[in-house]
């Protein structure tokens, strides 16, 4: 059930490196091959990053026109201005916008959404794309030709990055791509998509096999599967820069703050608090298909329970013999507390059709941090 080759879908690995072949996403300096992905492409942070006073949209006039201002004390926006080439620190709570190094000329049949990746959410830095003439945030258009710009919001570190830096990623879609309920129950039934999490995972059964407009996933907050009882993560409040270049550096206590399972399996998510969960069950990708992870609004009332949520394929799967992997999750609650269970749902996954199967795929002829987590922080904190 590797499905993919239809006139709709997810364009591969191998079509995006066309796409660049053919002038349709351009850069200010050579493309890298590690940028290309799956079944994505990772965006470069440009020169500059401008300090804004808030966040905001350009329905009605090109971004450059906001950002081109002689003396910025006369700017309802800007703050002022920072130069990324030798690096620079994005101080937590300030709003950053920083033109990236990609361009894109797509064609009137092409879209394309964006997402930070699971670095960039696990260390509880919120970014969106912002396009010229755009009312919405990552949904770029078809047709779209211009430049393109990253807001950056660091929410509990501060942190040092560099022009060449990729926070976020982008996917290009050809017409509706999505997985139908019923197509996914069928998928499971042949090439199961989800597995409990045990020392010996086994397929979900067809009655706990739950869709609506995509998968639902459930939270754990037992930690079975680790013999200290962890079950997450929150994130310190006063904790030093963390520069993104250097990984496997930090010492991950002088960061957050280990969560031990409670005696009714229960979390008291607190109000602005930053949290690293994972799910109660294994999630895996064939090669034929895509995934993103949505909030699920019902269960979540208050709360953000993802910034990254992007699953190339081969995600959990491997050659096929991987019994899936656990999905790590950012929760961050809003205005009042939140009580949460073990079991209870949390999240959704929505899978899209590939257009074609990718000549590589995550985790096996692509390298990754993330194939085979459990509960996992950043690859900038030491194992």
């Amino acid at each position: 059930m590797t499905r993919a080759g239809s006139s709709k879908g997810i364009l591969p690995y191998q079509q995006i490196a066309d796409l660049i072949t053919r002038g349709i996403i351009k850069s200010d300096r050579p493309m890298e091959d590690r940028q290309i992905q799956p079944a994505s492409l990772d965006l470069r942070l440009g020169k500059k990053a401008y300090r804004l006073i808030s966040s905001f949209l350009p329905e009605l006039s090109p971004i450059s026109n906001r950002l081109n201002v002689l003396d910025f004390y006369q700017s309802d926006l800007v703050m002022y201005e920072m130069d990324l080439t030798q690096g620079a620190i994005l101080e937590k709570g300030h709003v950053y916008l920083v033109p990236l190094l990609e361009h894109l000329k797509l064609p009137a049949t092409i879209r394309a959404r964006a997402n930070p990746k699971s670095t960039t959410g696990r260390l509880d830095v919120f970014t969106r794309v912002v396009t010229d003439l755009n009312a919405g945030f990552d949904e770029i258009r078809a047709g779209y030709r211009g430049p393109l710009y990253l807001e950056v919001v660091p929410r509990s570190f501060a942190i040092k990055v560099r022009t060449g830096d990729s926070l976020n990623q982008i996917r290009f879609v050809r017409r509706d791509a999505t997985v139908s309920d019923a197509a996914l129950q069928k998928i499971h039934a042949a090439e199961p998509l989800l597995f409990h999490n045990s020392p010996t995972p086994k397929p979900l059964r067809s009655n706990e096999f739950r869709t609506e407009r995509g998968l639902f996933l459930r939270i754990d907050l037992t930690g079975s599967d680790r013999e200290d009882q962890v079950i997450g993560y929150r994130a310190k409040k006063n904790s030093h820069v963390i520069d993104l270049s250097k990984i496997g550096h930090y010492a991950a206590l002088d960061f957050w703050e280990p969560l031990k399972r409670h005696r009714q399996n229960s979390l008291l998510l607190e109000p602005e608090e930053f949290y690293i969960l994972a799910s109660k069950e294994r999630i895996r990708v064939p090669p034929g298909y895509a995934a993103e992870m949505v909030a699920y609004e019902a269960a979540c009332g208050e709360l953000r329970t993802h910034y990254a949520g992007f699953f190339d394929p081969g995600f959990g799967y491997g050659d096929g013999r991987m019994r899936g992997t656990q999905v790590v999750l950012e929760v961050r609650p809003h205005d009042v507390p939140f009580l949460i269970h073990d079991g209870q749902t949390f999240f959704k996954v929505v899978y899209d059709h590939m257009l074609e199967i990718p000549t590589q795929m995550y985790g096996t002829t692509l390298g990754s941090s993330y194939q085979r987590q459990a509960l996992t922080l950043s690859k900038h904190f030491k194992a």
